[in-house]
């Protein structure tokens, strides 16, 4: 039960609970760390961003378990794979309704003809939809998917089929991701009628365990419990409440006041007071994630007509040396963070163990730097996150850190932030020099880490480093297309291995993934994919 002590916070939002008494409902506020760019997750790749949207709101074909990596039923209650593994056929759950609101009300139930919609606009550059609305996919993009999908056809209006040109052998877990997500095409219908097919990013219509209410940038998003969600058992809160709480430590006394019953990434400084806490609950679990820095390896960075030194691989393998790693794992993540070797976690299948970090030392570096004909004093743009995402708990210390271990080498870093939308913009644009970044991997697969960040197909989305190498490409092409896991295994890791001699980024850590909430919620679990999900919870 939400305690009168929230009603503060909502009041100074700009959001009231309206019609709808605290000591009548069950109502449950999760202080966020940022504001989603918009509510349609085809267009996105961050957690903000999904935690928003794809988790509230909607459905998928197939769903990762609560809290697991093992892929289950969603909208399909069941599917079937050809024999040469080409071709999906899913078979659509009946009678599920899609979300009632004051700017839609569905005629018909969800059908086959959404999950056309749904993909075809992700597909087809001259989907109607897409030209009246411009978007672009980049998770679609990024795994190649607008490459493999040969054709998706309606077999009757519950069963609909996937034509892929090669196998992917992480099919059905990509469906499970968040931008797979399955629209409305009756409301995609209404909104080009009226000429307002941009509204499908402002007013989401989906299936899912909750129904958009109202946004307050900044500050607040509502959401109500759908009463007829095909799953009734996960609607346990009436009304979910996102208070948007940029600063960590705000979050914090937010929670501990009560004023929110659960939130995230505590400041590792703040870790063992929570602990302490007798009102709160601290679940943890070791990261699936790693925190990185990109270098954008292109001859010239967008924006500048000026030579870019991290084209040169003698430059990146420099600043790679002259990061001092124990000192930044230290500081930044205090005792919640492991040292990262490679380009995915040492928990995902397929991690090379044999490969070993290459040592600290500036004075190599130095040399590197001297053969590589960079003169003293060159001057790099590194740019920090504006947000705490669970792989980096402090982006701006960690590169005034990094700054300070480049200028013991010549190398002047100029630390550039942005707002955390126009930041990811910006940079899968190409305009960013070294970059914080990192990853939280989403569907248990290899190729979720060494294909979406630094694939040739993910140029203009995640792969932050524009680096598209063929010897490397060809290799996770071949391990995407291959059944046997052996056989993916040891081309994954001879992709690693590439990755660690051409130098594209510098891994430096996986952390702990803390949860902090009230001890009156019940039924939250910790996603191994760093989403925030609240159906199926409950608060006392």
């Amino acid at each position: 039960m939400l305690k009168t002590a929230v009603l503060p916070l909502l009041i100074g939002a700009g959001f009231m609970l309206g019609s709808v008494h605290a000591h009548a409902a069950s109502n449950l506020v999760f202080c966020s760390e940022g504001s989603p760019a918009g509510f349609d997750p085809g267009q996105y790749t961050t957690g903000t961003d999904f935690d928003a949207s794809a988790e509230p709101l909607f459905n998928r074909l197939t769903q990762f378990e609560r809290g697991g990596t093992e892929v289950i039923p969603g909208l399909a209650e069941r599917w079937e794979v050809s024999a040469d593994g080409k071709a999906y056929t899913f078979h659509l759950r009946e009678n599920v309704k899609f979300h009632t609101t004051d700017y839609f009300k569905p005629s018909r139930a969800f059908d086959a003809d959404d999950v056309l919609f749904t993909f075809n606009r992700m597909l087809d550059r001259n989907h109607p939809f897409r030209k009246a609305y411009p978007s672009e996919f980049p998770y679609f993009t990024d795994m190649g998917m607008d490459k493999n999908i040969a054709g998706i056809e309606k077999i009757d209006p519950h069963t609909v089929r996937f034509t892929l040109n090669q196998v992917d052998a992480a099919f059905i877990q990509n469906l499970a991701m968040s931008f797979a997500s399955v629209q409305s095409a009756e409301y995609a219908d209404q909104l080009l009628k009226k000429g307002k097919p941009a509204e499908i990013n402002q007013k989401p219509i989906g299936t899912g365990p909750f129904v958009f209410g109202t946004y307050q940038k900044d500050a607040v998003i509502r959401f109500k419990g759908n009463k007829d969600y095909w799953k009734p058992e996960d609607v346990k809160i009436d009304n979910l409440i996102f208070a948007i709480t940029t600063d960590p430590s705000v979050r914090m006394q937010k929670l501990r006041k009560n004023e929110c019953q659960v939130t995230l990434f505590p400041r590792p400084a703040d870790i063992a007071k929570l602990k302490e806490d007798t009102n709160l609950q601290m679940p943890e679990q070791a990261g699936y994630n790693l925190g990185y820095i990109a270098y954008n390896v292109m001859d010239k960075i967008k924006g500048s007509d000026q030579p870019n030194p991290m084209a040169q691989l003698k430059v990146r393998q420099a600043l790679d040396m002259a990061v001092n790693k124990g000192h930044i794992i230290e500081s930044v993540y205090q005792g919640a963070g492991q040292l990262a070797v490679n380009a995915m976690p040492p928990t995902q299948w397929s991690y090379d163990t044999s490969i070993k970090d290459v040592p600290y030392d500036p004075e190599k570096a130095k040399a590197l730097l001297k053969e590589a004909g960079i003169k003293e004093g060159t001057e790099i743009t590194l740019w920090a996150m504006p947000v705490q995402r669970p792989y980096n708990p402090n982006a701006k210390l960690m590169a005034e850190m990094l700054q300070a271990d480049w200028a013991k080498i010549g190398i002047k870093a100029k630390i550039v932030s942005y707002e955390w939308g126009e930041y990811i913009k910006r940079s899968k644009g190409g305009e960013n020099g070294a970059m914080l970044i990192g990853w939280s991997g989403d569907n248990g697969d290899p190729d979720n880490w060494l294909g979406t960040l630094f694939g040739c197909d993910a140029l203009d989305g995640n792969n932050f480093s524009k680096w598209c190498y063929k010897p490397y490409d060809d290799l996770i092409k071949q391990a995407k297309a291959t059944t046997d896991q052996a056989q993916r295994s040891e081309l994954y890791k001879q992709a690693q291995r590439i990755i660690k001699e051409q130098v594209p980024m510098t891994p430096i850590a996986h952390s702990t993934v803390y949860q902090p909430m009230r001890k009156n919620v019940e039924g939250f679990k910790i996603s191994p994919f760093s989403l925030n999900s609240f159906y199926g919870v409950s608060v006392k």
